[in-house]
């Protein structure tokens, strides 16, 4: 306390014509209208920056809320995109749920991942209460993450494309040419399609997409692009190497397609007993 009476004395002044001044300028302000609304303007500029800057403390706070809402929504379009229809005359809300689709999207999200092993499985967070079922393949608007291999009721385990397991049928985007998607264990961001025909022309840099032979996955989804390539001369077929657009280390939300007319294709293609 004595500190404090020490201070106001020895400051005594400079406090008066501090006081002194405040109440000037409060008198300024009253009287005269020009100083008065440059005032408030003064203010509103003031308290409108600190809104706006709790304004963005509350955004960032949300980002988790939108990102999920963004997932939803790319979810409807996807449905959209792979549906029987090559296209839509108008633009317009469509319920998904009801609009007539080869393929159904549903979202969920990643609770453990792992890459480094090299049989890695992934952990998400929806089973089969939320119609999960094993062999439906999963994805993210960047590529292809693997396939649904077991379903519980509330998670289910995905076998990553990097599993020495996983077999894909991939295709050349920019031919017909297919081979089969597999990893070597080495590096979790490059994948091996083995098994394309010599006669395939292609480059560098060329994308590769999922070919659609199977009731996994639809045609056409990314998969990467091509780093480099080897020609096997015992089987005289490329095995190329891909690297995946992807980034297999962080990964969050994701898309379990179901193929709706999965059954009745088995159906059809299994050997007669």
């Amino acid at each position: 306390m004595q500190q404090i009476i020490n201070f106001l004395i020895k400051n005594k002044n400079f406090i008066l014509f501090m006081l002194l001044l405040f109440i000037s300028l409060v008198f300024t302000i009253q009287s005269h209208s020009y100083h008065k609304s440059k005032f408030i303007n003064s203010a509103n500029w003031l308290t409108g920056g600190v809104y706006e800057q709790a304004n963005g403390v509350s955004s960032y706070f949300s980002l988790k809320s939108e990102n999920e809402k963004l997932v939803e929504e790319n979810r409807r379009l996807k449905n959209i995109l792979y549906s029987k229809k090559d296209s839509l005359d108008t633009v317009q809300f469509i319920d998904s749920t009801s609009y007539p689709t080869d393929y159904l999207l549903r979202t969920a999200k990643i609770t453990k991942n792992s890459y480094s092993k090299s049989n890695n499985v992934i952990l998400i967070n929806k089973g089969s209460a939320d119609s999960i079922k094993t062999d439906m393949g999963v994805i993210t608007p960047n590529g292809i993450i693997g396939v649904v291999d077991r379903v519980g009721g509330s998670h289910a385990t995905v076998i990553s494309i990097l599993n020495s397991i996983s077999k894909i049928n991939a295709q050349l985007k920019n031919t017909t040419h297919f081979g089969t998607l597999s990893w070597n264990g080495k590096n979790p961001n490059i994948v091996q399609l083995e098994d394309v025909e010599k006669l395939a022309k292609f480059k560098i840099s060329d994308t590769i997409i999922t070919g659609g032979n199977s009731t996994l996955f639809p045609k056409g989804i990314p998969i990467g692009t091509i780093k480099d390539f080897t020609l096997n001369t015992s089987k005289n077929l490329y095995d190329i190497n891909v690297q995946l657009f992807n980034d297999m280390t962080s990964l969050e939300h994701v898309y379990v397609i179901e193929n709706l007319h999965r059954e009745e294709i088995d159906n059809l293609l299994a050997p007669n007993n």
